[in-house]
């Protein structure tokens, strides 16, 4: 169990590392864009009104990634929200290393495959930065949530942090690791 590694940081080594610098021409495999973590955001509005909803996503959260997701809290007022500061608002977790390419493989072979009439994800979710985020309507793609226990359907969203200086860059190793992006 100690030597053990993902696939898909055996195929970025492997694989990946050598088509990128190809690609992009670079001349030196540290210059190489890579994947440095991945971060699940979960924004449960109505736990306003309901503290139930956040255990019940941060429990869900928890089940998704294989990893203890943290609360997130409100850090100002907002009166028209009904939102006081320090009231639990979301969760989240961040993914490196192992876990991070353990999700990665899951959401390319089988979660995204089953969502209902799926062309391919946008290219729109690029920052500037190299990061790049994807919106997901529903939490039960997952395998991990079953669905009779859902009491609410919500979304998620999902950030790829990369190493790579430019989108260009950032979307050449997204698609090189399997990303489905729509053509």
């Amino acid at each position: 169990m100690k030597n053990y590694t993902p696939r898909l940081k055996e195929k970025y080594n492997s694989e990946v590392i050598p088509n990128l610098q190809k690609k992009l021409g670079y001349s030196n495999i540290m210059q190489v864009p890579k994947l440095q973590k991945i971060c699940l955001n979960q924004g449960v509005g109505q736990a306003v009104n309901d503290k139930k909803l956040i255990e019940i996503a941060n429990d869900e959260m928890t089940r998704i990634t294989g990893q203890k997701s943290v609360v997130a809290f409100s850090r100002k007022d907002i009166s028209n929200f009904k939102l006081r500061k320090g009231m639990p608002i979301g969760v989240k977790v961040t993914l490196r290393k192992n876990q991070m390419y353990e999700f990665l493989d899951r959401l390319i072979s089988v979660s995204l495959p089953g969502v209902r009439d799926f062309q391919g994800i946008n290219k729109k979710g690029f920052d500037g930065r190299g990061n790049y985020t994807l919106g997901i309507k529903e939490q039960i793609i997952f395998p991990e949530i079953k669905v009779d226990e859902i009491k609410k359907i919500t979304g998620l969203d999902i950030t790829f942090v990369t190493s790579a200086n430019s989108d260009d860059e950032a979307l050449a190793l997204l698609q090189e690791l399997g990303l489905p992006f729509k053509k």
